[in-house]
C-alpha cells in the first residue's frame, strides 16, 4: 500500500532544496537516503548502482566500515582543534600520504580547489622569492577543470565558469591538451609552472598519448620551471594505478607538486592536500598559507584510514582490472552493432574506472534519465558524454550486472 503521507515528506524534501537553493546544480530527480559499497537506496527504497562515486570521492565505496568505525570512535574525543595546536592525529596522516605518495611536504586542506590554490601559491611564491620573477606565468590546458574559485575561474575554457565572474588577475597562459610542443613554444623568462591534468575527466576523460606527460617532464626541468599535477579526480587508484602519473611517469620523475582530494576522505569530509618538494615548500612561513579544518583530528584519522583502505585493499589493481573489463563490455555490446557505431555512440574510452561514452547528438542528459530508470546513477558532461565511474571496490558479478543494464539502455534508444 502507498504511504502518501511519506510520498509527500519526500516531494518537500526536494522541494526545498529548490526553494533554498541557486540553481547551480541541475541534479537528476532521485532522492538518495541510503549508501553501502557501490549501491546506494533512493527515499522510495529503490537501489542503483552509482556511478558517479561523488564525483570520484567514493573510491572506497559507500559508509566504508573501516573509516565509519574511525569516524565513531574520534567523536568520542576530539573534532576538530586548529592548527594553532598540534593534535595526536595529523602527524600519523600527514606520515601515510607521505608513504603513498613519496613527497616529503604535504598541506592538508579542505576541497580539492584549496589544494590548487594552494599550488598555486606555492608556485608564485617560489617564482618570487627563489627565482626573481615579478610577474610570474602559470601554462594550462584548455578545457581544463581544477576548480571554481575566481582565480581557478579565470584560467578556464568553460564559459560558463567564468562568464561574469572578473574581473581576474591573470598569470595564466592556456595551451591545448595533448601538445607538448605548444607547451614548449610559451614558455618565456615569466614561465613559473605547468599546471596540467594527468587526465582531463571534467572534459569528458580525455586521455593524452602516452608520452605526453613524460614530455612535458622534460620541458618542465630542461626549461626550470616547476611542474604540477592534478590528481584530485585521477588519483588515488580511480585510473587503475595509485596516480595518474605513473602511466607515463617512473617514480623519481614525480611532480614537484601533487595535488590531491576527493577519494582522500573516502567520501566522509572534506580532505586534500598540495604534496611538494621540499625546495618548494621552504617559501612558506608561518602565516602565508593554511586552513581552519584542514589537518584537523577528524580529518586526520579519516585520511588515514581512508588511504589504509586504498593500499590494504588493492584499489588502483582492481580499478585496473575491472576497468579492462568493463570498458572490453561495453565495447563488444555496443560497437559491434552497426546501427550505433553509425547514429549513436561515437565513441567509447577509458582508463582504469573512468570511462566515457560519447554520443554524437546532445543526449547524455536524457541517457542519464533513462539509466536512473533502469537503476544506475551517471552524470552528464558537455551535453554528448556519460561518465562511469564506480567505486572501485566493484567486483566482478556487479561489473557485469553495471555493462548489461548500460548496454541494455543505449540499444533501447535505437
Amino acid at each position: 500500500m502507498v504511504n502518501e503521507d511519506k510520498i509527500g515528506s519526500n516531494i518537500r524534501k526536494k522541494e526545498l532544496v529548490d526553494k533554498y537553493s541557486p540553481e547551480n546544480y541541475e541534479p537528476l530527480t532521485v532522492i538518495l537516503t541510503k549508501g553501502k559499497g557501490i549501491y546506494v537506496w533512493d527515499v522510495a527504497g529503490k537501489k542503483y548502482i552509482d556511478c558517479l562515486s561523488g564525483y570520484s570521492a567514493i573510491n572506497q565505496g559507500h559508509m566504508h566500515p573501516k573509516i565509519v568505525k574511525v569516524v565513531k570512535k574520534q567523536l568520542g574525543k576530539i573534532a576538530h582543534t586548529s592548527r594553532a595546536f598540534y593534535n595526536d592525529k595529523l602527524g600519523e596522516f600527514l606520515e601515510i600520504l607521505h608513504w603513498v605518495t613519496g613527497y616529503p611536504k604535504i598541506i592538508p586542506m579542505n576541497s580539492g580547489a584549496e589544494a590548487v590554490e594552494t599550488a598555486i601559491k606555492a608556485v608564485r611564491k617560489y617564482a618570487h622569492v627563489v627565482k626573481g620573477i615579478a610577474t610570474p606565468e602559470i601554462i594550462v590546458a584548455e578545457n581544463n577543470f581544477h576548480g571554481r574559485t575566481t582565480t581557478i575561474s579565470s584560467f578556464s575554457s568553460d564559459r560558463a565558469a567564468y562568464h561574469g565572474f572578473g574581473p581576474f588577475d591573470g598569470g595564466f597562459v592556456k595551451v591545448p591538451f595533448n601538445d607538448s610542443m605548444a607547451v614548449y613554444d610559451v614558455i618565456n623568462e615569466n614561465t613559473a609552472a605547468i599546471l596540467i591534468e594527468p587526465v582531463q575527466g571534467e572534459a569528458g576523460v580525455i586521455i593524452p598519448y602516452n608520452s605526453y606527460l613524460q614530455e612535458l617532464h622534460a620541458i618542465a626541468k630542461r626549461k626550470d620551471v616547476l611542474f604540477v599535477v592534478d590528481e584530485i579526480q585521477t588519483g588515488l587508484g580511480r585510473t587503475g594505478t595509485m596516480f595518474a602519473y605513473q602511466h607515463s611517469l617512473l617514480f623519481w620523475n614525480k611532480p614537484d607538486i601533487l595535488i590531491l582530494g576527493k577519494a582522500l576522505s573516502g567520501g566522509f569530509y572534506p580532505i586534500s592536500a598540495t604534496c611538494m618538494h621540499k625546495d618548494v615548500a621552504e617559501v612558506f612561513g608561518p602565516g602565508t598559507t593554511g586552513s581552519t579544518f584542514g589537518g584537523s583530528p577528524m580529518a586526520s584519522v579519516i585520511g588515514k584510514a581512508a588511504l589504509e583502505v586504498i593500499v590494504e585493499e588493492k584499489l588502483p589493481e582492481n580499478s585496473a582490472k575491472m576497468g579492462r573489463y568493463l570498458l572490453d563490455k561495453l565495447i563488444v555490446g555496443l560497437m559491434t552493432d552497426e546501427n550505433i557505431i553509425l547514429n549513436l555512440v561515437e565513441d567509447i574510452r577509458g582508463i582504469g574506472l573512468l570511462i566515457a561514452i560519447e554520443f554524437y547528438h546532445n543526449i547524455a542528459h536524457d541517457v542519464c534519465h533513462r539509466l536512473a530508470k533502469a537503476g544506475v546513477l551517471v552524470k552528464d558532461t558537455h551535453n554528448k558524454i556519460i561518465r562511469l565511474a564506480p567505486p572501485l571496490v566493484i567486483t566482478e558479478k556487479q561489473t557485469n550486472e553495471l555493462a548489461s543494464r548500460v548496454v541494455k539502455t543505449i540499444k533501447s534508444l535505437v
